[in-house]
């Protein structure tokens, strides 16, 4: 229970520390360079939350497979 904590804790840590954060391959970058300074931030953000959904359900199904690992041990 305490290594899960400490591990819950770290990971809400280090995403709360991420300030800037640049997810664009470098032809969303040029594009986002000739579109001005709003547009390409919109551009950004929307990368970070089409990138986000994938982890988001890849985590969700891992925690269903770990707690389902462990109820069967005990």
């Amino acid at each position: 229970m305490k290594k899960t904590t400490v591990i819950l804790i770290g990971m809400v840590l280090m995403l709360l520390s991420a300030v800037a954060v640049s997810a664009q391959c470098s032809l969303c970058k040029k594009t986002a360079q000739q579109m001005g300074d709003k547009p390409a931030k919109a551009l950004n953000a929307g990368i970070l939350y089409l990138m986000a959904t994938p982890f988001a359900v890849v985590g969700f199904i891992s925690y269903r497979l770990w707690k389902q690992n462990k109820n069967d041990k005990v």
